[in-house]
């Protein structure tokens, strides 16, 4: 019953445009804050700040407690993602993670108003639901989809990590 209502609001939202590369938008290429829409009790958000901290350790990343799993996820995720929104400024760019599971564990994200809610972000919105082989709405229709929560991080530090490891090349032939 979850594949089938999965498959049934895929088509619609397709049908619709939601998931058409044209509407997404790019990452800011050196975000200084990122919003995290995360379960604080799970190992996704110290994988997360573990990765950003060995790429790039002057972003910034302001957590939005969120439900990953259960009755109240899309809603939590929701609240998360207006809340960004609501506060311009204080991110470039929001990531909402969450480590893998069941199709039943990830079915809050495979929710309409979730889908709308990430299409109508100001931000750019990345997806980081569950792993590699593991897709939901909210990654179609989510501006970029990470195979995992450790590779958003890393795709969000990418263009940073790069001039990082650009200077100290130079630096290491200088010195030679």
């Amino acid at each position: 019953a979850l594949q089938l209502a999965f498959e049934l609001l895929k088509a619609r939202l397709l049908a619709e445009g939601l998931f058409d590369s044209a509407r997404k938008r790019p990452l800011p290429a050196f975000p200084h804050a990122v919003g995290v829409i995360t379960s604080t009790a799970g190992a996704v958000l110290h994988d997360i700040i573990k990765v950003v901290r060995r790429r790039h350790a002057r972003l910034n990343l302001l957590v939005y407690p969120c439900t990953v799993q259960g009755p109240g996820c899309a809603a939590s995720a929701i609240a998360g993602i207006r809340w960004f929104n609501n506060n311009p400024g204080r991110v470039d760019l929001i990531l909402i993670a969450r480590g893998g599971g069941s199709i039943e564990d990830l079915a809050g994200f495979n929710d309409e108003a979730l889908a709308r809610a990430i299409a109508a972000s100001a931000l750019p919105v990345v997806s980081a639901i569950g792993h590699e082989t593991d897709f939901t709405i909210a990654d179609l229709v989510a501006d970029l989809r990470a195979p995992t929560p450790s590779a958003a991080a890393e795709l969000i530090t990418a263009a940073q990590h790069r001039i990082e490891e650009r200077v100290q090349a130079l630096d290491a032939r200088v010195r030679r």
